[in-house]
């Protein structure tokens, strides 16, 4: 008979044995031991899950363990990220950052439950693509230059419209404000799609936009694109100039997707994610449909990913503060 104390000898002796064996499953390189979750904050069929999806696929391809996908939206995406932020730092539970949750909110909330620099690992800057300014066609300007000086003219005349206070569209003009010494008025709307109906009607003059999502009003003629805020010209739209080959240094601004882990993830454990994140953007199949969707495939180290998200932070930290950006409420 195995008295009381033997016993627990024996369950801690399990107990230990099964934290070393995965332990030992993760750094002999058996990782992973089950199935992937990917959390991504939005609703399905957006820019973000499709593109999550996207890689999802491709990366249970190639580790022949399930990758799956798990919208968890609401609450300016925060639940979501703190899901992630207090997940097993395993590697089984990943997060698909954007550039709001991972380098703007932090400055715009007074308290998150997470802090993005503290509580995330990168694994890799999966995109980056820039947004674009367009505005109505009854607006007398066709590049920055004239557009600037049509601003300056007429103090407080234009309205620039985005999809709701402290999002990226928003300070992107906040930015370009900043850095031409304008004065826009800013008009916000509840989401993307009644923005654009009313800068399509004339009832705002500008906004800056997703690509992909401004592209078929452009191409028609009823809107006129005047410039990228990237470092280079998107495949998508050829012959429109990035903000610095118009004239304007120091106004980029891009947005990205990038896969993180929950900090304390194993670096071995990392560098299987990051590897195989690499493999699948090197796909030319996957690298396609980044095109189709505006954005340009990045795949850098996690260190590298680590100073972008930084760099990124401050840069929109900056932006917030001097423009005086609040979220709503």
């Amino acid at each position: 008979m195995i008295n009381r104390h033997s016993l627990a000898l024996v369950l801690s002796a399990a107990v230990f044995a099964l934290f070393a064996g995965a332990a030992t499953a993760q750094s002999d390189g058996s990782f992973p031991t089950k199935p992937i979750r990917i959390v991504v904050t939005l609703a399905a069929g957006g820019s973000n899950d499709v593109i999550a999806r996207l890689l999802a696929q491709k990366l249970s391809e190639q580790i022949r363990q399930p990758v799956i996908v798990e919208n968890k939206t609401g609450g300016n995406s925060i639940p979501g990220a703190d899901f992630v932020a207090r997940s097993a730092p395993d590697g089984h539970t990943l997060l698909f950052g954007n550039t709001t949750l991972l380098a703007i909110q932090v400055s715009l909330f007074s308290k998150l439950p997470y802090d993005p620099q503290r509580d995330f690992a990168p694994i890799s800057v999966l995109s980056i693509s820039p947004t674009i300014l367009v505005v109505n066609p009854s607006v007398p300007a066709r590049t920055v230059n004239e557009l600037v000086a049509l601003a300056k003219a007429s103090p407080g005349k234009l309205n620039y419209a985005s999809p709701g206070n402290g999002s990226p569209f928003h300070l992107s003009t906040e930015l370009f404000k900043a850095r031409t010494g304008t004065d826009l008025v800013h008009v916000p709307y509840k989401g993307n799609a009644p923005a654009l109906v009313d800068l399509l009607s004339g009832r705002v003059q500008l906004m800056f936009a997703n690509v992909l999502e401004v592209l078929p009003q452009i191409t028609s003629g009823k809107l006129r694109p005047i410039a990228l805020t990237g470092a280079t010209r998107t495949p998508l739209l050829p012959d429109v100039p990035t903000m610095a080959e118009a004239g304007l240094n120091n106004a980029e601004a891009i947005s990205f997707f990038v896969l993180v882990a929950p900090r304390g993830t194993p670096k071995e454990v990392i560098a299987t994610l990051h590897a195989e994140t690499v493999k699948a953007l090197a796909r030319p199949d996957v690298r396609q449909r980044f095109v189709e969707f505006g954005v340009e495939p990045v795949g850098n180290s996690p260190e590298e990913a680590e100073v972008f998200l930084r760099n990124e932070t401050a840069k929109w930290a900056k932006v917030v503060k001097d423009s005086g950006a609040k979220v709503d409420n």
